[in-house]
């Protein structure tokens, strides 16, 4: 269970792969105790989290290369990491950071409270493209002397330390900011290697890390695999070492049963949807994507994309976290609503759609259930299959789409819905005052209620179609230690990983 509760990434389903006897000789590749080769699902399409949304990015740099004042935890609690530790005001709107000494960034650089103000008023700048800028528009930096920090907020924010520790907030060295997204530079227990685009990129294990000796891996290969028996193939093979969240659902069994791996079921903090585009007409009229939602039977979905390890949700929050509120029941499955809320709609049938599919096996094999769903009531989703490049340019970039079915992996992403420019369309001031007394209120008794009331409305409204909360799964070589047993980010926290 989480203790606490960051866009766009991968989830874990997959093909069927053909079974291979138990009695399989040795692992093909023997890297030795300082070495480890991990399989993603997608390539990042830059290093540099602060420049572009993915979460993909983060799954390679974040705590490795970077680092950032805060660290989550696998069990979503939140520990000092650039920090030493911090001390909150009484009315919880002034933060004073004391930071660690004797840190320097890969190039040689100390790393000190001018570094913090810097990184946090660039992630606010003009030129910044972050994905949380407005995050870091709710603050101020002050620096008192090099090891001291004071972030004075305008509002209150209770997951504000949470927050600091996402991959957004990295702190960054000013002469290597802008080279970041090709040849990063941290202050991480790892430097850049090597990238061949398409293929694979490693870290090296970088000596001058101030607990370098307890980093026990010299090097860590990412190799990106997209199709699911691809990974079933790697992993049996002995050419990856560990898939987090990986795509072998249905041959997991095959996984349990060789003694040479072993299975972590993950939860998370995700969210499965069927995105609309508000802003398109007719889907600019809440009967019509209340239509498509009452289309989709969720169960069906969870099936047929996560093999089953999923949690049907109606809005963009999930059961685990602080003032959640069950909303499955404000948009059910039922054709007969749907059909006759298009007809209410003067939606004349059949209603083509471009429904745009990202690469993630979650997202291919659940598109073609929801299309033959939504066919039931007469809408025609035509499905573009597209890369992920392609995805983040065109569907979250340019909005070139009608409906998407994507994985929200941030937990406190419910700000997305205030953004007037926000790939979605969805434009309520209801919602953004809710928005805003959840964020702020004194009392949590009434922060929690206004989250409520903010679900509620964002399922009323049936901005998407919720889908599920997903749950993953992690496939990793026996003996290699100090993996995540749940997600509440998606990172790969490799100074903690070791051979037995």
């Amino acid at each position: 269970m989480f203790h606490r509760r960051s866009l766009l990434a991968t989830a874990a389903s997959a093909a069927a792969a053909s079974v291979l006897p138990l009695a399989l000789p040795a692992l093909a590749q023997t890297r030795g105790k300082d070495a480890v080769v991990i399989g993603l699902t997608l390539e990042p399409a830059g290093l540099d989290p602060t420049a572009k949304a993915g979460a993909e990015i983060a799954e390679v740099v974040l705590y490795n290369v970077f680092e950032t004042l805060t660290k989550i935890n696998a069990d979503g609690s939140v520990t000092p990491l650039l920090a030493e530790s911090w001390e909150v005001s009484p009315d919880l709107k002034t933060y004073t950071f004391r930071l660690r000494r004797g840190v320097k960034f890969h190039n040689g650089v100390d790393f000190d409270a001018q570094s913090v103000k810097y990184s946090f008023e660039r992630a606010v700048g003009e030129k910044s493209t972050n994905k949380d800028r407005r995050l870091f528009a709710g603050f101020t930096v002050q620096v008192v002397d090099p090891h001291t920090v004071v972030l004075l907020r305008k509002e209150i924010d209770p997951n504000f330390l949470f927050q600091l520790g996402q991959a957004s907030a990295i702190l960054v060295e000013p002469s290597s900011a802008e080279t970041n997204g090709s040849k990063p530079v941290g202050t991480g227990p790892y430097i850049f290697g090597s990238w061949s685009k398409g293929a694979s990129l490693t870290l090296d294990k970088w000596p001058a890390w101030r607990d370098a000796n307890k980093v026990a891996l010299r090097r860590v290969t990412f190799r990106f695999v997209s199709e699911a028996p691809a990974q079933t193939t790697a992993l049996l093979a002995g050419d990856i070492d560990l898939i987090p969240h990986a795509s072998v659902s249905r041959s997991l069994p095959q996984f349990e049963r060789d003694r040479r791996f072993q299975v972590l079921i993950n939860n998370s903090l995700g969210k499965a949807i069927l995105a609309i585009n508000n802003k398109k007409a007719p889907l600019n009229d809440v009967r019509v994507r209340r239509a498509i939602a009452a289309a989709i039977d969720r169960q069906a979905v969870i099936a047929a994309a996560m093999d089953g390890r999923g949690v049907a949700i109606g809005s963009h929050y999930v059961p685990s976290l602080p003032g959640y509120v069950d909303t499955t029941g404000v948009n059910p499955f039922d054709l007969e609503k749907a059909r006759r809320l298009l007809a209410e709609a003067g939606v004349k049938t059949p209603l083509e759609l471009n429904f745009v599919v990202p690469p993630p096996p979650y997202a291919r094999q659940g598109s073609e259930l929801i299309a033959a769903q939504l066919a039931k009531i007469g809408i025609v989703a035509r499905i573009q299959n597209v890369e992920w490049a392609q995805w983040l340019s065109g569907t979250y970039g340019n909005k070139n789409y009608d409906l998407t079915l994507i994985l929200h992996v941030e937990p406190f992403d419910l700000d997305n819905f205030a953004k007037p420019d926000y790939y979605w369309g969805y434009q309520s001031p209801r919602f953004n005052e809710l928005f805003e007394k959840a964020r702020t209120s004194p009392r949590e008794a009434d922060r929690l209620r206004y989250l409520g009331e903010a679900q509620r409305l964002l399922a009323e409204d049936s901005v998407h179609a919720w889908l599920f909360q997903p749950q993953f799964v992690t496939v990793a070589r026996r003996g290699l230690r100090g993996l995540w047993k749940d997600l509440p980010i998606l990172a790969n926290d490799l100074a903690a990983l070791s051979w037995s």
